[in-house]
Order: C-alpha cells, then structure tokens, then sequence
C-alpha cells in the first residue's frame, strides 16, 4: 500500500463533469462518483435528485501527495466551476448541485479554508466563495451507470454541450499536470 494515497471528495455541479477532469491529473489514482454531505443511508440518486436527502453529487479522489499536492487539486478544482454560487452551477440548481469540499481531518480543513482566503483575496472570482467545507463523515458510491460516464457516453447530448468545453478548457489551462 502506498502511504502516501490520501483522499478528498469534491462537489461542484454533476459529477459527471468533475470525473474526467480529474482522472486526468498527473498522480490522481482513482476517482469515484457518488453521494455525501447528507443525513439518509446509502442513497439513490433519485433519491439525492429530489433534494430531500442533503446530500451533494460529488467525486472521491483518490491521490499521490508525493506526485500531486492538495493545493495542487484545490487550484483545478476552484477553477472547474464556479464556487461562488449557492446551491447552482449553471443550469442545474439544488443542494444536490452545491461546491462542497469534504477532507479527512481539522488540520485540512484549515488548509482548505486558508487556500479559500486566498482565492477570495486574488480576485480570481468577482463573488466570494460559498463552498462548503467539513470533515468527511460518509461517501456513498454512486449506481454503476454513473461511473466513468463521459467516457461510456462521449456523444451523448450533456456531455457534448456541458462536459467537452470544461474539459477543453482544463486541458488548456492544466496542460503541465495532466497524464501522459
């Protein structure tokens, strides 16, 4: 076992655009798509999709912190979307849909919150950002047909208008650490 694997789960809008985003960073091991942040056991993405189970549609990251830092992460994912909108990103709106950064302990937390001052302070984004930042408590995989989504679907009608521009564009801007 690698002990330098650690892992962080991120929301920010569907996951289906967060997953082929980070799947192709350089010391990102594993990325799996699922549910957190909410209060009902094992839920089902109906279930999620109704608002009622608090829980946010987010991705497991599993990562290499000798290869990739949490820093490192941080910056593509305060860049992939937008994270100063409460409870939207585009045209999907809800809880489910919130910017969310679930870690692994206080001592992340505090990284992830200094690194949220920061961005605030650079101007990076017009808005201050409302991302919601906790200690994990559970991650709940989501239904197979949701993992690795955009690669079983590249022409599917969202993943053509919604999915290939963002990752155009974090292919551009993230050139230098993505897998060879």
């Amino acid at each position: 076992m690698n002990k330098n694997l650690k892992k962080i789960v991120l929301g920010g809008g569907c996951f289906w655009c967060l997953e082929p985003i980070f799947k192709k960073l350089n010391g990102v091991e594993d990325v799996v798509v699922g549910y957190s942040g909410g209060s009902s056991r094992s839920p089902s993405y109906e279930q999620v999709c109704s608002g009622r189970t608090g829980h946010a549609e987010v991705i497991e990251v599993t990562y290499d912190s000798e290869v990739i830092s949490l820093n490192e992460l941080l910056e593509v994912f305060f860049q992939i979307h937008d994270p100063t909108t409460l409870n939207r990103q585009g045209a999907d709106i809800g809880t489910q849909y919130r910017s969310i950064i679930l870690v692994n302990d206080e001592a992340e937390i505090e990284k992830v919150k200094e690194t949220i001052e920061k961005i605030d302070e650079s101007g990076l984004w017009r808005n201050k950002i409302v991302t919601q930042v906790d200690q994990l408590a559970e991650f709940y995989p989501a239904e197979e047909y949701h993992q690795n989504y955009f690669e079983k679907n590249p022409w599917a009608g969202y993943c053509q208008v919604v999915i290939n521009p963002k990752l155009k564009k974090f292919k551009e801007k993230f050139s230098h650490q993505l897998k060879i």
